[in-house]
């Protein structure tokens, strides 16, 4: 899907995964699940790039289905891979950061714990340690914003000079808008409101969730 001019999300990714594209390169933020990698290099195939083009991936936080097939991804393209402390950490154990809350109907249980079983992700070290203000040089300046509260290190990307926000897991969209993340599947519900209320005090535009559509027209339609 074409998002801007040089921003797609990658189709058929579980969650949500994105794609920008500029002449130095190509940076991936989320990668979906594990053995998504196939959907995602086919993707960039048919926009005539390449694997070896890739050269930055970003990781919101450290779910199964935003940083499941990280080190396949690495492996095919050699890129620099980022994220935050917290994640990071969890990441290099092949785990999440912090509990699952399976507090859930009884198919969503099961789904959660054959996914668990089946599908997991390869423990990676990724290359460099992100935090709150640090800027990487993406769509002229992609400032990283501490997002904490879905999970403890959770971060999320803003780019002012187009004011388009990759949000990761702190807020989902549906077609009426955007949403704080649901409490059960947060580490702490009081720090995932006020980074929500965070990143709404930062004039997006456009926002890319995890999960659910891409809001074309934020400005007004944040969940505070």
């Amino acid at each position: 899907m074409k998002i801007t001019d040089n921003i797609r999300l990658i189709p058929n990714v579980q969650a949500n995964s994105y794609l920008i594209l500029e002449p130095e390169g190509l940076t991936i933020i989320d990668t979906g699940m594990p053995f998504s990698e196939a959907q995602t290099l086919k993707y960039i195939a048919s926009l005539g790039r390449s694997a070896e083009e890739i050269k930055h991936i970003l990781i919101t936080h450290a779910d199964l289905d935003h940083y499941g097939c990280l080190a396949a991804l690495k492996e095919a393209s050699g890129a620099r891979t980022y994220a935050s402390q917290p994640e990071a950490e969890a990441m290099a154990k092949g785990i999440s950061s912090r509990p699952v809350n399976r507090s859930v109907g009884r198919f969503q249980a099961f789904v959660i714990r054959l996914m668990g079983k089946y599908l997991k992700p390869t423990p990676f070290q990724v290359d460099e340690i992100l935090k709150e203000g640090d800027v990487l040089p993406v769509l002229g300046g992609l400032q990283v914003v501490d997002t904490k509260g879905h999970s403890p290190g959770h971060i999320a990307f803003f780019a002012p000079s187009v004011r388009i926000l990759f949000c990761g897991d702190s807020m989902k969209s549906s077609d009426k808008g955007l949403h704080t993340s649901r409490s059960r599947n947060n580490w702490d519900q009081s720090l995932a409101e006020a980074s929500v209320r965070k990143l709404a005090m930062l004039g997006a535009q456009i926002v890319c969730p995890g999960h659910g559509p891409v809001i074309t027209d934020a400005g007004s339609r944040f969940p505070v």
